[in-house]
């Protein structure tokens, strides 16, 4: 039988700044509220402006990357799996939730990060990082990196 997938890919805005609480064993909890806008016109030409807000959680590593990084109004990539969980209120109504538990985040420029590296730290859960397919290739600044070891002559390069 075939396996499913459940994906969500999302770029935005944090609404607020993360909560981050730790579980008895010591791995982190990070939640954060994520706004992504898309941009249409109506029937009558003008631009509309929409906002959907995403519940987003992080765990273990990549929770406390986003709690130590990300801040009100960072942009970030995140990719993760939609989950849908019902609560009963003391009032004995039902609520119902959708949220986003993240498993991939690379943080973008823009917003209102400021952490002074230009916010381009990256997490994968508790092992490995990747950039979004949308990023592969292009260069980003990051911590400074060693130089490389002088293998090879200048007059080796073939451009």
């Amino acid at each position: 039988m075939a396996r499913g997938i459940n994906k969500a890919t999302l770029i935005g805005n944090l609404g607020n700044d993360p909560e981050t609480r730790y579980t008895q064993g010591g791995m982190a909890i990070t939640k954060v509220s994520l706004a992504t806008t898309s941009v249409r016109k109506n029937r009558d030409g003008e631009t509309v402006e929409e906002t959907q807000w995403h519940r987003v959680t992080f765990f273990g590593k990549l929770g406390e990357i986003a709690g130590e990084y990300l801040r009100k109004g960072s942009q970030v990539y995140v990719e993760g799996e939609i989950r849908y969980s019902k609560h009963t209120g003391d009032d004995g109504v039902d609520r119902y939730y959708t949220d986003i538990i993240a498993n991939e985040m690379q943080m973008l420029g823009g917003g209102g990060g400021e952490r002074g590296d230009g916010g381009q730290q990256r997490g994968r859960g508790d092992s490995g990082a990747r950039r979004p397919p949308s990023q592969e290739g292009r260069s980003m600044r990051s911590a400074p990196q060693p130089p490389p070891a002088d293998d090879f002559a200048d007059d080796d390069i073939p451009f």
